[in-house]
């Protein structure tokens, strides 16, 4: 089998593609700014997805394209720049796809584009989407433009991941670290509730959704456990062997201060240490069903939250991280 994975040196693709290769997948990896790792059956194709046009002969003979590719971070770039990176660029990309005749798409979308759900909830598939900001409403327009090349024939599947981490996580690193040096604070208000997917179930789940997802279909691949902010904490600090503090920050004192730390930060096209983004995972809940994906393709989440953050902190300590 032939892969064409995009997004392949982040932290998701990563993982997918030592999957892939484990098992005796060929792949190949659109790689734009980040360097990938060289390993035995792969092969780095340089492009961008915004102009498919000087590559997309290696398309042909692709069975499963997985697209992963996505402008990151929430000031430091443009809203044209997410536009065309997130919306454009995954219209193009699948029409390349189409026109190589590539077999099956697996296009992963985000949580984010339902927003927030209601308290008690689990969104399924068809929760309406609400996206908040730049990142989430461009996703969003991504999504809905991968579904009307399946309504037009294509075998393309849509997915929403959860919550991922585990070991190699960037974003994930940066709460653990600042639980571990005691600089992280709970925001008053604690309405976020997260579905967490350990990276190796995540993956597992974008296998299936190429084996077994029904054209036009979206599926939530993520864990069982819906988990509370400061449950998600705990868990982190103690397998980092720290403590949370119990006082909350007041929630528009936050929301206040993020914003001044946005303007602060933006002439120097730097994220800031917080920002609504952030404050979004307090604020905003996700819990996200997975029955259907369960039902469907056979997906079974087999790590928790705590075993998958005992992992996780492991790998951060082994590789001096932490």
């Amino acid at each position: 089998m032939r892969a064409f994975v995009t997004g392949a040196s982040g932290f998701i693709g990563n993982h997918l593609v030592e999957s892939l290769i484990e098992t005796g997948w060929s792949v190949r990896a659109l790689i734009h700014e980040n360097p990938l790792r060289r390993r035995n059956g792969i092969e780095a194709v340089p492009g961008d997805i915004r102009d498919p046009s000087p590559w997309k002969e290696t398309l042909r003979g692709t069975d499963v394209l997985f697209h992963l590719a996505a402008a990151l971070g929430f000031s430091r770039l443009s809203k044209d720049r997410f536009l065309d990176v997130n919306a454009r660029g995954t219209e193009a990309l699948i029409r390349a796809a189409r026109d190589a005749g590539v077999r099956k798409i697996v296009h992963v979308s985000s949580a984010g584009v339902i927003g927030s759900v209601k308290k008690g909830l689990k969104a399924t598939e068809d929760y309406p989407p609400n996206p908040r900001n730049t990142y989430d409403r461009t996703k969003l327009e991504a999504e809905q433009a991968a579904l009307r090349f399946a309504g037009e024939g294509m075998d393309l599947v849509v997915v929403r991941p959860g919550w991922a981490y585990g070991p190699g996580d960037r974003r994930t690193f940066k709460l653990v670290e600042a639980i571990n040096r005691g600089r992280f604070a709970l925001v008053a208000a604690d309405s976020g509730r997260q579905t967490p997917v350990y990276i190796d179930d995540l993956v597992r789940g974008l296998r299936l959704a190429a084996e077994k997802g029904r054209a036009g279909e979206i599926y939530h691949l993520t864990g069982n456990e819906v988990l509370t902010v400061r449950e998600i904490a705990s868990a982190i600090a103690e397998a980092c062997g720290a403590r949370i503090p119990k006082l909350a920050l007041p929630k528009w004192s936050a929301i206040a201060a993020a914003w001044v730390l946005e303007k602060a930060y933006a002439p120097f096209g730097k994220e800031a240490p917080l920002n609504r983004s952030r404050l979004s995972f307090f604020l905003h809940p996700k819990a996200l069903s997975n029955v259907k994906a369960r039902k469907e393709l056979g997906f079974e989440p087999a790590v928790d939250f705590r075993t998958g953050t005992k992992k996780a902190v492991a790998w951060y300590r082994e590789q001096g991280w932490l």
